[in-house]
């Protein structure tokens, strides 16, 4: 009935127009003189009529009780729609008005880690008598990362490497916990210095330094437990990093006690100017083996200096960084000191090419010979998935003769954490 009325009452305004049009013609013809005194009235009283009709329209348009209705009988079928999709939209519109967080019922994709994978593969020459691997399937890294609910995510790194599959990380981490703490357990490579929280594949180089591999483990430091970080700000910004664990790396360091390591570090941050930055750490590892009558102490010192002009950041970057460790391993209260360290540079030359120097100073922890090796390198970012590495090795060992190197390396990623440093 409505649009019924609002039918009848357009086309009564029509006719009313129409009849003006053919109307006040013929009155001009007979009336000259008084035609446009007639006009004007006509005019007036159509507007009264089209105001009187605007009226009558607005009272015939359907009031909000009429439409509410059809609103609730199509949130009906939306929701009988979603019910068959097997999706609650009640519950997810309750989630989204809690908060930000969103429930992955709706899309089962959404249940799915985020996949990442990289590869890395180097061919090298030697000089020396010992050839060694001309071509090596160094690693394959798979990347799996997800967040579990509003207050805890997780990392999985998992590596094929020499026919193995090894996990090289394994860990959930809590953000915002009560005083701004951060909480990881699991297995982690552990923060002691500079590089040796970095992944392989992520290294300035195509090797840790040397000094990290000879007193921290053939793979760096890394270990089973729990590991709490927490960040304070205030003449620049310092971090806190504490970490119990079960080493890994029990062979080099404690001769398989298997039994817990503690460690701690400190790390300040400087920003100089807008354009370079500045941060020096310390590093404290603790651990022993009763068994062997054995304490062992590690303590480490870190630098890094970085410079990035702004707007220039893509096409120029220069970075120093340092670590000098000192190892002691101590049999019955007896033992020597050994110290080792490194200093790397790397210098950005355009938007993909990087060129790398790091020389390694290593005293052995048993017999102390020292092992000297200077490392050139020049790296091609081919693109953001693709990195591409010349490398020259010079390696001196006490009482030995020298050995030399020459290795290409190419380092690819698919997924959203492309060539992730940790």
């Amino acid at each position: 009935m409505s649009s019924q009325r609002y039918g009848f009452a357009a086309n009564a305004a029509i006719c009313l127009l129409l009849q003006a049009m053919t109307v006040l013609p013929a009155r001009a013809q007979v009336r000259p003189v008084t035609a446009t005194d007639s006009l004007r009235m006509r005019v007036d009283s159509l507007m009264r009529q089209v105001d009187s009709l605007r009226a009558v329209l607005a009272r015939m348009a359907p009031s909000a009780a009429q439409v509410a209705p059809e609103q609730d009988e199509l949130a009906a079928l939306r929701a009988a729609a979603a019910a068959v999709a097997g999706r609650d939209t009640t519950r997810q519109a309750d989630t989204v008005a809690q908060g930000p967080f969103t429930g992955r019922s709706g899309n089962l994709n959404q249940l799915n880690p985020e996949i990442s994978v990289t590869g890395d593969i180097r061919a090298s020459r030697f000089t020396s008598d010992d050839p060694g691997d001309n071509f090596e399937p160094r690693e394959f890294e798979f990347s799996f990362q997800s967040a579990l609910d509003p207050f805890a995510s997780t990392k999985i790194f998992a590596a094929i490497e020499d026919g193995e599959v090894d996990i090289e990380e394994g860990y959930a981490y809590w953000s915002g916990l009560p005083g701004g703490v951060r909480l990881d357990a699991g297995k982690i490579r552990q923060s002691f210095g500079e590089l040796n929280r970095w992944h392989l594949h992520a290294l300035p180089e195509s090797e840790y330094p040397l000094v990290l591999t000879t007193y921290l483990g053939e793979e760096g430091l890394a270990g089973t437990g729990i590991s709490a970080y927490r960040a304070f700000a205030g003449l620049g910004t310092h971090e806190i990093t504490a970490q119990v664990t079960r080493s890994a790396s029990d062979g080099e360091l404690f001769d398989d006690g298997g039994r817990l390591s503690y460690l701690a570090r400190v790390l300040n941050f400087w920003q100089l100017s807008p354009s370079t930055y500045m941060q020096i750490g310390a590093s404290g590892l603790a651990g022993s083996n009763p068994d062997e009558n054995l304490e062992t102490r590690v303590g480490g010192l870190e630098f890094r200096f970085t410079w990035r002009p702004p707007g220039r950041s893509l096409y120029r970057d220069w970075t120093v960084r340092g670590e000098l460790l000192a190892l002691r391993k101590e049999y019955d209260g007896e033992g020597e000191t050994r110290l080792g360290g490194y200093v790397n540079t790397t210098y950005m030359l355009g938007r993909r090419w990087i060129a790398g120097l790091r020389y390694d100073y290593v005293e052995d922890p048993l017999e102390g010979g020292i092992t000297r090796q200077i490392i050139p390198s020049l790296s091609l970012w081919q693109s953001e998935w693709v990195r591409l590495r010349a490398q020259y090795e010079w390696r001196n060992v006490a009482s030995a003769a020298s050995t030399h190197r020459f290795a290409l390396q190419a380092v690819w990623a698919i997924g959203p954490h492309k060539h992730e440093i940790y």
